[in-house]
């Protein structure tokens, strides 16, 4: 039977990093996305999210000032109209679920 040539040694394995495979990167994105172009991305794929958002922080914040004010009829208006935004941005987040889960088919 021959004898296997000399053995080349190999470094010690670490198990803090990942393993080096060469052609292959570990991570997803090739370049992380800050904070402001993530926002930006996503509202742009979906800007009736925000949208929503705003409508239900602004309902929610006039309800209360109104209810500070004692203008109970107003305030409770307000909070009805914030359920309304509430509803709108879960269905454009699911619209927009939708919408990218159908792009993303062959």
């Amino acid at each position: 039977m021959a004898t296997p040539g000399p053995m080349t040694p190999e470094a010690p394995f670490e198990p803090s990093q990942p393993p080096v495979i060469e052609g292959f990167n570990p991570s997803v994105y090739s370049n992380p996305e800050s904070f402001k172009e993530k926002f930006l991305r996503k509202t742009r794929e979906n800007p009736m999210v925000p949208i929503g958002c705003l409508g239900t922080a602004a309902a929610l914040t006039y309800g209360l000032y109104c209810f500070h004010r004692g203008q109970s009829q107003r305030s409770q208006l307000m909070m009805r109209t914030r359920i309304a935004a509430q509803g709108f941005t879960v269905a454009a987040i699911l619209a927009g679920l939708a919408v990218s889960a159908l792009k993303s088919r062959p």
